[in-house]
């Protein structure tokens, strides 16, 4: 299942509001504030790849107050434990 982890910048103080927003998105899988260069990591996942970049271009990206996005997708298959 296409997978991305999107690191955010966002507007000073707005953080809880914009996790608030990525929460209600049903592609939104996990979503943290974090020290450093960004404000917030979701981390997202969808049924495409085609939903998934819509989600985070459509979607996270114009969340209000979101200054910029990084987004890493997931190579499918690496990292995964083995059963």
């Amino acid at each position: 299942m296409p997978t991305a982890y999107v690191l955010i910048n966002c507007d000073l103080g707005s953080e809880e509001d914009i996790i608030s927003e990525l929460k209600k998105l049903p592609e939104t899988v996990e979503v943290s504030g974090v020290y450093g260069v960004y404000d917030i990591v979701a981390k997202i996942r969808s049924d495409t790849m085609d939903r998934l970049r819509e989600t985070i271009t459509w979607h996270v990206r114009k969340i209000d107050k979101v200054r910029s996005t990084l987004t890493m997708i997931v190579i499918e298959g690496q990292g995964e434990k083995k059963k």
